[in-house]
């Protein structure tokens, strides 16, 4: 079968070692559009054979995440399907068959070398590698008879089975994003590929043995998985699966907002922004790490942004749905170069969901803070208010110190603002605007401004003057919407109440 004629089916493998990185979101997000894409399917897989890295509560996070995110999975841990187990971990039996595969057809063998005589052989060869070159020096099948090798495996000594490399062969690696790689096989060492101490693969083997009995078509993965490409084209050969092989694709780096090198928790800690979806407390260190979720960014703006770090639409368009992303996601748009996590650039994409979102449902999402403040307010009255300040804010958080005032009423008067705006005559003209508010029945915002603008013409006063008497005496500070949203707003009763108290104290 050829590649075209093969359903499209990626993988999303994370190891269950702590918090996702936001690295990890960007590849199984592109992973996810090219699924989408070209009507595939996603597997998410637990890559767990590292027992010793395993930490509690680090599976159901990741799957919490994406469960934020939108991104979604046709099969796999959690989801079912009908290639299962989906747990590295679960997966022995399967491993130890194709182990033994590879063993009887010479294309690996057992070796027993100790961690101290690996050691002195490091000190004994500069830049010591376990290869064609060196493995007929060292203890194993490849020079112990078969009884001595039985005999060990009986007395229950500690092996592992390395991948026989044939040296010299040039082995090519077609990337979609990268074009075709050559290596030599000379540079690749024996790799391990299974342990006997806990009878698990190492992933190179756990990797090869998954992709290919879960039909995985296409292995979009970091850019640092890009050097074991050649030893998992020749483990796909050594199998006799070379036309199963799934195409390969290794994304860029995320690198730091300044300065070089790839991005790091260390960066997000020293320049204020979060490294992973959601928040993280890890259970070994008792550390807590900020997330996206909590600080409040919404995801709509999270997965655009993170769409766009090293892949290019093609346009100049920069807010898209996940929709439109899918229609539009080319792999081979991708870059080969690293990408800027531009941080800043993120939080202008979660003021633009922002706005984009209608004023009830930001309302809605704005709703929890009041209680917690104990604030009882209708979702009308606080859809109004959203609609009046949301432009202001790049986060819902931010929304009660920009609209607190229409809650609760000041108490004091911001010190600066009285010596600025508050004038001799301020009493005076707030006193006759008090009166000309209370006699206005119809106290729409249009008819309020009408009435009191003609006020303001006929006594031949200072539009300023007035405007920002008046502010004062509602907010207690020089900020807010149009004054009359505001007083509307309020409604008359409230709007008179705050401008007595603000006439008597300030005088």
């Amino acid at each position: 079968m050829t590649m075209a004629e093969r359903k499209v089916r990626v993988r999303f493998a994370p190891s269950p070692t702590g918090a996702l990185h936001i690295g990890g979101v960007r590849t199984a997000l592109y992973n996810y559009l090219f699924a989408r894409q070209h009507g595939g399917d996603m597997v998410f897989r637990i890559e767990d054979t590292d027992s010793n890295r395993f930490v509690p509560g680090a599976e159901e996070y990741i799957l919490e995440s994406f469960r934020w995110l939108g991104i979604d999975f046709d099969e796999g841990v959690s989801f079912g399907g009908q290639h299962g187990p989906y747990r590295q971990s679960e997966r022995r039996a399967i491993y130890q068959q194709y182990v033994q595969v590879l063993l009887d057809a010479g294309k690996a063998y057992i070796a027993f070398d100790t961690p101290q005589e690996l050691e002195a052989k490091r000190n004994e060869i500069a830049n010591f590698q376990y290869d064609a070159s060196t493995r007929l020096q060292m203890r194993n099948s490849l020079t112990l008879s078969k009884e001595e090798v039985d005999q060990l495996i009986a007395d229950g000594t500690q092996y592992v089975v390395r991948f026989k490399i044939e040296p010299n062969e040039q082995v090519h690696v077609n990337d979609l994003i990268r074009g075709e790689v050559v290596i030599n096989s000379s540079i690749l060492d024996d790799k391990v590929l299974y342990k006997s101490a806990d009878q698990l693969p190492t992933y190179h083997l756990a990797n090869i043995v998954d992709d290919h009995l879960m039909e995985i078509s296409h292995v979009i993965r970091g850019e640092e998985w890009l050097p074991s490409a050649p030893l998992h084209v020749l483990l796909y050969r050594a199998f006799g699966w070379e036309d199963t092989m799934p195409q390969f694709a290794h994304l860029p780096l995320l690198l730091k907002p300044e300065g070089n090198g790839k991005l790091s928790k260390r960066d997000g800690d020293r320049l204020g922004f979060p490294v992973f979806p959601l928040e993280w407390h890890d259970p070994k260190t008792g550390e807590m790490s900020h997330g996206y979720r909590e600080e409040g960014y919404l995801p709509e703006a999270v997965i655009n942004f993170l769409a766009l770090l090293g892949w290019n639409p093609g346009n100049d368009q920069e807010i898209m749905t996940m929709d439109e992303m899918i229609q539009l996601f080319d792999i081979n748009r991708c870059s080969k170069a690293g990408a800027k996590f531009d941080y800043k650039k993120l939080i202008w994409f979660n003021h633009e969901y922002v706005l984009m979102k209608s004023d009830e449902e930001v309302a809605a999402l704005f709703m929890p803070e009041l209680k917690e403040r104990g604030i009882e307010a209708s979702l009308d009255k606080v859809t109004t208010i959203v609609g009046l300040v949301k432009n202001r804010v790049n986060f819902v958080k931010e929304l009660w110190d920009n609209c607190h005032y229409f809650f609760v009423a000041p108490t004091e008067y911001d010190e600066k603002t009285v010596k600025k705006r508050w004038k001799e005559n301020s009493a005076q003209q707030m006193t006759e605007l008090r009166d000309v508010l209370q006699g206005i029945d119809d106290f729409s915002i249009e008819n309020q401004e009408k009435v009191v603008m003609a006020w303001i013409e006929a006594q031949g006063y200072k539009t300023g003057d007035i405007m920002n008497a008046f502010r004062l005496t509602l907010v207690g500070e020089g900020k807010g919407p149009h004054m009359f949203d505001i007083s509307g707003t309020l409604g008359k009763e409230e709007t008179l109440k705050r401008m007595d108290r603000a006439i008597e104290v300030l005088k």
